[in-house]
């Protein structure tokens, strides 16, 4: 079930859910979610001379993800283009940390998805950290964003019992800045060598 915004309220009063910075939480706290900020860090993908992004597991000739992703930075209050069909790597300007049994569905605020803006994305149990966001315009025109804008919706849910994110199997622990990829590291991938 979701948590509502007492819920919300008292998690945060009861510092079991951190949220740094929590700008205002008026705002920010609706009745069943919690608005974040859009991050001053951004991985920008860009078509180079390769001609596709290689997650095969296949290491021989295959170019790191990174090399397909250009870093750059914008301070809050100033502005990010996105581009018609780009989708870029980008983080929220909060920091949170999960309740061990408390997980997130975030997404895009309607407003923004009226424009095409568009992600999905689930954060598990216990996980601290910039939430990851990889944000795609899904429209024909470029879509200029502010940072520090009210972009993203996380919804909250309860789980059943504690759940850890940090169990030492997740590629994705406390990351503050948005990270490309590591789908070729999948263990699962070697099942086929």
């Amino acid at each position: 079930m979701y948590l509502n915004r007492t819920e919300i309220e008292e998690l945060i009063e009861e510092e079991k859910l951190i949220i740094r910075p929590l700008l205002d939480a008026g705002k920010q706290i609706g009745s069943v979610s919690l608005d974040l900020r859009l991050g001053t860090d951004f991985l920008v993908s860009f078509q180079g001379r390769e001609p596709f992004i290689d997650v095969s597991g296949f290491k021989e000739d295959a170019k790191p993800v990174k090399s397909f992703f250009s870093p750059t930075r914008r301070k809050p209050g100033e502005t990010f283009l996105l581009h018609p069909h780009q989708t870029v790597l980008c983080s929220t300007l909060e920091y949170v940390k999960l309740p061990e049994n408390i997980f997130a569905d975030l997404n895009m605020r309607s407003s923004y998805v009226r424009l095409g803006l568009t992600l999905s994305t689930i954060i598990q149990p216990g996980y601290c950290g910039c939430f990851s966001v990889e944000l795609t315009n899904l429209n024909k025109t470029p879509i200029r964003v502010r940072v520090g804008a009210r972009l993203f919706q996380a919804r909250l849910f309860r789980g059943s019992g504690n759940q850890p994110y940090h169990n030492g199997k997740r590629k994705y622990v406390c990351q503050v800045r948005p990270i490309v990829s590591k789908a070729e590291q999948d263990a699962d991938l070697k099942r086929f060598d």
